[in-house]
Protein backbone atom coordinates (compact mmCIF):
# COMPACT_ATOMS: atom_id res chain seq x y z
CA UNK A 1 0.00 0.00 0.00
CA UNK A 2 2.76 2.44 0.96
CA UNK A 3 4.74 1.78 -2.21
CA UNK A 4 1.63 2.13 -4.34
CA UNK A 5 0.73 5.47 -2.74
CA UNK A 6 4.25 6.80 -3.09
CA UNK A 7 4.23 5.80 -6.75
CA UNK A 8 1.03 7.76 -7.30
CA UNK A 9 2.34 10.80 -5.49
CA UNK A 10 5.56 10.82 -7.50
CA UNK A 11 3.41 11.24 -10.58
CA UNK A 12 1.87 14.41 -9.14
CA UNK A 13 3.29 17.71 -10.35
CA UNK A 14 4.01 19.03 -6.85
CA UNK A 15 6.18 22.02 -6.13
CA UNK A 16 7.44 22.81 -2.63
CA UNK A 17 8.11 26.45 -1.83
CA UNK A 18 11.81 27.22 -2.27
CA UNK A 19 12.38 23.69 -3.51
CA UNK A 20 11.82 22.83 -7.15
CA UNK A 21 12.60 19.18 -6.58
CA UNK A 22 9.09 17.68 -6.74
CA UNK A 23 10.03 14.40 -5.08
CA UNK A 24 11.51 15.96 -1.96
CA UNK A 25 8.01 16.42 -0.57
CA UNK A 26 7.57 12.67 -0.54
CA UNK A 27 10.95 12.10 1.11
CA UNK A 28 10.22 14.69 3.80
CA UNK A 29 6.91 13.18 4.86
CA UNK A 30 8.24 10.22 6.80
CA UNK A 31 5.26 9.32 8.93
CA UNK A 32 2.95 7.43 6.65
CA UNK A 33 -0.76 6.83 7.06
CA UNK A 34 -1.84 3.46 8.40
CA UNK A 35 -5.38 4.02 7.17
CA UNK A 36 -6.49 3.98 3.52
CA UNK A 37 -7.65 7.34 2.24
CA UNK A 38 -10.94 5.77 1.21
CA UNK A 39 -11.69 5.27 4.90
CA UNK A 40 -10.96 8.87 5.89
CA UNK A 41 -14.58 9.67 6.50
CA UNK A 42 -16.92 8.85 9.33
CA UNK A 43 -20.39 7.30 9.38
CA UNK A 44 -23.39 9.54 8.82
CA UNK A 45 -24.22 9.50 12.54
CA UNK A 46 -21.02 11.49 13.19
CA UNK A 47 -22.53 14.41 11.32
CA UNK A 48 -25.09 16.77 12.75
CA UNK A 49 -27.85 19.04 11.54
CA UNK A 50 -27.67 22.84 11.44
CA UNK A 51 -30.95 24.71 11.23
CA UNK A 52 -30.73 28.09 9.56
CA UNK A 53 -33.63 30.21 8.32
CA UNK A 54 -36.13 27.35 8.51
CA UNK A 55 -33.87 25.09 6.42
CA UNK A 56 -31.96 22.02 7.47
CA UNK A 57 -28.57 21.05 6.11
CA UNK A 58 -25.98 18.41 6.92
CA UNK A 59 -22.55 19.65 7.93
CA UNK A 60 -19.25 17.77 7.92
CA UNK A 61 -18.24 19.53 11.14
CA UNK A 62 -18.30 17.86 14.54
CA UNK A 63 -20.73 19.28 17.08
CA UNK A 64 -18.28 19.08 19.98
CA UNK A 65 -15.73 20.99 17.89
CA UNK A 66 -18.23 23.82 17.40
CA UNK A 67 -18.94 23.96 21.12
CA UNK A 68 -15.22 24.07 21.84
CA UNK A 69 -14.64 27.12 19.65
CA UNK A 70 -17.86 28.82 20.72
CA UNK A 71 -16.58 28.80 24.30
CA UNK A 72 -13.58 30.98 23.38
CA UNK A 73 -15.15 33.02 20.57
CA UNK A 74 -14.88 36.32 22.48
CA UNK A 75 -11.09 36.07 22.40
CA UNK A 76 -10.56 35.96 18.63
CA UNK A 77 -8.98 39.41 18.47
CA UNK A 78 -6.94 39.06 21.66
CA UNK A 79 -3.45 38.59 20.23
CA UNK A 80 -2.29 37.22 23.59
CA UNK A 81 -5.28 34.90 24.08
CA UNK A 82 -6.10 31.35 22.94
CA UNK A 83 -5.71 32.33 19.28
CA UNK A 84 -2.24 33.82 19.73
CA UNK A 85 -0.61 31.08 17.57
CA UNK A 86 -2.91 31.96 14.65
CA UNK A 87 -2.20 35.69 15.04
CA UNK A 88 1.54 34.96 15.00
CA UNK A 89 1.21 32.63 12.01
CA UNK A 90 -1.09 34.92 10.03
CA UNK A 91 1.61 36.99 8.23
CA UNK A 92 3.26 33.78 7.01
CA UNK A 93 -0.05 32.26 5.91
CA UNK A 94 -0.87 35.45 4.03
CA UNK A 95 2.54 35.50 2.35
CA UNK A 96 1.88 32.03 0.91
CA UNK A 97 -1.66 32.97 -0.16
CA UNK A 98 -0.51 36.23 -1.75
CA UNK A 99 2.27 34.51 -3.68
CA UNK A 100 0.25 31.56 -4.99
CA UNK A 101 -2.95 33.44 -5.83
CA UNK A 102 -1.10 36.27 -7.58
CA UNK A 103 0.72 33.71 -9.67
CA UNK A 104 -2.47 31.78 -10.39
CA UNK A 105 -4.52 34.82 -11.39
CA UNK A 106 -1.61 36.75 -12.99
CA UNK A 107 -1.76 39.54 -10.42
CA UNK A 108 1.03 41.85 -9.28
CA UNK A 109 2.08 40.69 -5.77
CA UNK A 110 3.83 44.01 -5.14
CA UNK A 111 0.78 46.25 -5.50
CA UNK A 112 -1.28 47.31 -2.49
CA UNK A 113 -4.49 45.54 -3.59
CA UNK A 114 -3.41 42.51 -5.63
CA UNK A 115 -6.71 40.67 -5.13
CA UNK A 116 -8.85 43.39 -6.70
CA UNK A 117 -11.64 41.76 -8.71
CA UNK A 118 -11.36 38.34 -7.03
CA UNK A 119 -14.15 36.67 -5.08
CA UNK A 120 -12.71 34.71 -2.16
CA UNK A 121 -14.49 32.60 0.45
CA UNK A 122 -12.85 32.01 3.84
CA UNK A 123 -14.35 28.75 5.11
CA UNK A 124 -14.18 28.44 8.89
CA UNK A 125 -13.36 32.13 9.18
CA UNK A 126 -13.67 32.30 12.96
CA UNK A 127 -13.44 35.90 14.10
CA UNK A 128 -12.18 37.11 10.72
CA UNK A 129 -8.44 37.34 11.32
CA UNK A 130 -7.79 36.08 7.78
CA UNK A 131 -10.85 37.57 6.07
CA UNK A 132 -9.91 41.13 7.02
CA UNK A 133 -6.42 41.24 5.46
CA UNK A 134 -7.81 39.53 2.34
CA UNK A 135 -10.37 42.34 2.05
CA UNK A 136 -7.65 44.96 2.54
CA UNK A 137 -5.81 43.36 -0.36
CA UNK A 138 -8.80 44.13 -2.55
CA UNK A 139 -10.74 40.85 -2.56
CA UNK A 140 -14.50 40.60 -2.33
CA UNK A 141 -14.59 38.35 0.73
CA UNK A 142 -17.24 36.02 2.09
CA UNK A 143 -16.45 34.60 5.52
CA UNK A 144 -18.43 31.60 6.73
CA UNK A 145 -18.41 29.82 10.05
CA UNK A 146 -20.84 27.40 11.69
CA UNK A 147 -20.42 29.10 15.09
CA UNK A 148 -22.76 32.07 15.37
CA UNK A 149 -20.68 33.69 18.11
CA UNK A 150 -17.66 33.69 15.81
CA UNK A 151 -19.65 35.43 13.07
CA UNK A 152 -20.96 38.05 15.50
CA UNK A 153 -17.42 38.83 16.66
CA UNK A 154 -16.19 38.98 13.06
CA UNK A 155 -18.95 41.39 12.00
CA UNK A 156 -18.40 43.71 14.94
CA UNK A 157 -14.67 43.90 14.34
CA UNK A 158 -14.99 44.33 10.56
CA UNK A 159 -17.39 47.23 11.00
CA UNK A 160 -14.64 49.20 12.75
CA UNK A 161 -12.84 49.72 9.43
CA UNK A 162 -14.47 50.88 6.16
CA UNK A 163 -12.08 48.63 4.20
CA UNK A 164 -13.34 45.52 5.97
CA UNK A 165 -16.96 46.47 6.57
CA UNK A 166 -17.79 45.15 3.10
CA UNK A 167 -17.01 41.54 4.10
CA UNK A 168 -20.04 39.28 3.86
CA UNK A 169 -20.13 37.14 7.00
CA UNK A 170 -22.55 34.21 7.15
CA UNK A 171 -23.27 31.69 9.88
CA UNK A 172 -23.39 28.68 7.61
CA UNK A 173 -21.30 25.84 6.21
CA UNK A 174 -19.50 25.04 2.98
CA UNK A 175 -22.16 22.43 2.25
CA UNK A 176 -24.90 25.02 2.54
CA UNK A 177 -23.10 27.38 0.17
CA UNK A 178 -22.90 24.54 -2.34
CA UNK A 179 -26.67 24.05 -2.05
CA UNK A 180 -27.08 27.76 -2.75
CA UNK A 181 -24.86 27.34 -5.84
CA UNK A 182 -22.37 29.95 -4.69
CA UNK A 183 -19.12 30.15 -6.66
CA UNK A 184 -15.77 31.82 -5.94
CA UNK A 185 -12.44 32.44 -7.66
CA UNK A 186 -10.56 31.14 -4.63
CA UNK A 187 -11.62 28.91 -1.73
CA UNK A 188 -9.57 29.06 1.47
CA UNK A 189 -9.87 26.80 4.52
CA UNK A 190 -7.06 27.23 7.04
CA UNK A 191 -6.77 25.04 10.14
CA UNK A 192 -10.27 23.67 9.54
CA UNK A 193 -10.04 20.23 7.95
CA UNK A 194 -8.60 18.65 11.13
CA UNK A 195 -11.84 19.55 12.90
CA UNK A 196 -14.29 18.01 10.43
CA UNK A 197 -15.86 14.56 10.63
CA UNK A 198 -15.51 13.69 6.95
CA UNK A 199 -12.44 15.27 5.29
CA UNK A 200 -13.16 13.78 1.87
CA UNK A 201 -16.72 15.12 1.80
CA UNK A 202 -15.54 18.48 3.09
CA UNK A 203 -13.01 18.77 0.25
CA UNK A 204 -15.71 17.89 -2.28
CA UNK A 205 -17.70 20.85 -0.97
CA UNK A 206 -14.67 23.14 -1.23
CA UNK A 207 -14.15 22.01 -4.82
CA UNK A 208 -17.81 22.63 -5.66
CA UNK A 209 -17.47 26.23 -4.42
CA UNK A 210 -14.63 27.06 -6.82
CA UNK A 211 -15.11 28.14 -10.40
CA UNK A 212 -13.53 25.78 -12.97
CA UNK A 213 -9.87 26.71 -13.02
CA UNK A 214 -10.20 28.37 -9.62
CA UNK A 215 -7.77 28.08 -6.71
CA UNK A 216 -8.00 26.31 -3.36
CA UNK A 217 -5.74 26.82 -0.34
CA UNK A 218 -5.83 24.51 2.68
CA UNK A 219 -3.61 24.39 5.75
CA UNK A 220 -3.56 21.79 8.51
CA UNK A 221 -1.28 19.70 10.74
CA UNK A 222 0.57 16.55 9.72
CA UNK A 223 -0.23 13.32 11.55
CA UNK A 224 3.36 12.71 12.60
CA UNK A 225 4.97 11.98 15.94
CA UNK A 226 6.75 15.32 15.73
CA UNK A 227 3.39 17.05 15.31
CA UNK A 228 2.03 15.20 18.34
CA UNK A 229 5.00 16.33 20.40
CA UNK A 230 4.89 19.98 19.29
CA UNK A 231 1.30 20.81 18.30
CA UNK A 232 -0.36 18.92 21.15
CA UNK A 233 2.00 18.09 24.01
CA UNK A 234 4.08 21.29 23.84
CA UNK A 235 1.50 23.80 22.53
CA UNK A 236 -1.44 22.64 24.65
CA UNK A 237 0.07 21.13 27.81
CA UNK A 238 3.54 22.63 28.31
CA UNK A 239 3.44 26.12 26.79
CA UNK A 240 -0.34 26.62 27.14
CA UNK A 241 -0.49 28.30 23.73
CA UNK A 242 -3.80 26.57 23.05
CA UNK A 243 -6.62 25.30 25.28
CA UNK A 244 -6.13 21.65 26.20
CA UNK A 245 -8.02 19.40 23.83
CA UNK A 246 -7.93 21.82 20.89
CA UNK A 247 -6.53 19.12 18.62
CA UNK A 248 -6.92 15.37 18.28
CA UNK A 249 -3.87 13.70 16.76
CA UNK A 250 -5.99 11.03 15.08
CA UNK A 251 -7.86 13.75 13.16
CA UNK A 252 -4.71 15.10 11.50
CA UNK A 253 -3.95 14.27 7.85
CA UNK A 254 -0.61 13.47 6.31
CA UNK A 255 0.37 15.49 3.21
CA UNK A 256 -0.04 12.33 1.11
CA UNK A 257 -3.59 11.84 2.31
CA UNK A 258 -4.53 15.45 1.68
CA UNK A 259 -3.13 15.35 -1.85
CA UNK A 260 -5.13 12.23 -2.70
CA UNK A 261 -8.34 13.51 -1.09
CA UNK A 262 -8.07 16.76 -3.06
CA UNK A 263 -7.25 14.91 -6.27
CA UNK A 264 -10.41 12.84 -5.90
CA UNK A 265 -12.31 16.12 -5.50
CA UNK A 266 -10.84 17.38 -8.82
CA UNK A 267 -8.34 19.67 -7.11
CA UNK A 268 -4.71 19.18 -8.11
CA UNK A 269 -2.08 20.33 -5.62
CA UNK A 270 0.54 22.52 -7.29
CA UNK A 271 2.53 23.80 -4.33
CA UNK A 272 3.05 22.87 -0.70
CA UNK A 273 5.06 24.46 2.09
CA UNK A 274 5.64 23.98 5.79
CA UNK A 275 5.40 26.49 8.63
CA UNK A 276 8.34 26.51 11.04
CA UNK A 277 8.41 28.41 14.33
CA UNK A 278 11.59 30.02 15.66
CA UNK A 279 11.62 30.33 19.48
CA UNK A 280 14.44 32.84 19.17
CA UNK A 281 12.47 35.36 17.10
CA UNK A 282 8.96 34.24 18.04
CA UNK A 283 8.08 34.21 14.34
CA UNK A 284 6.89 31.68 11.80
CA UNK A 285 8.45 31.23 8.37
CA UNK A 286 7.81 29.18 5.25
CA UNK A 287 9.94 26.09 4.91
CA UNK A 288 10.39 22.82 3.04
CA UNK A 289 9.73 21.08 6.37
CA UNK A 290 6.14 19.79 6.25
CA UNK A 291 6.47 17.45 9.23
CA UNK A 292 4.16 19.54 11.44
CA UNK A 293 2.20 22.53 10.05
CA UNK A 294 1.80 22.71 6.29
CA UNK A 295 -0.21 24.55 3.64
CA UNK A 296 -1.21 23.49 0.13
CA UNK A 297 -2.37 25.34 -2.96
CA UNK A 298 -4.25 23.58 -5.72
CA UNK A 299 -6.29 24.28 -8.81
CA UNK A 300 -9.67 22.93 -9.81
CA UNK A 301 -10.12 21.17 -13.11
CA UNK A 302 -11.31 23.57 -15.82
CA UNK A 303 -14.06 22.94 -18.32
Amino acid sequence: MALKLLSKLRNQNLQITRNRNHHRLLDAARFFSEQPVSNLSTPDDSKFIIKNKQQTTTSSLKQHELAKFAAISDTWWDSEGPFKPLHNMNPTRLAFIRSTLCRHFSKDPNCARPFEGLKIVDVGCGGGILSEPLARMGATVTGVDAVEKNINVARLHADLDPETSTIEYCCTTAEKLVEEQRKFDAVIALEVIEHVAAPAEFCKSLAALAYPGGATVISTINRSMRAYATAIVAAEYLLNWLPKGTHQWSSFLTPEELVLILQRASIHVKEMAGFVYSPLTGRWSLSDDISVNFIAYGTKDGQ
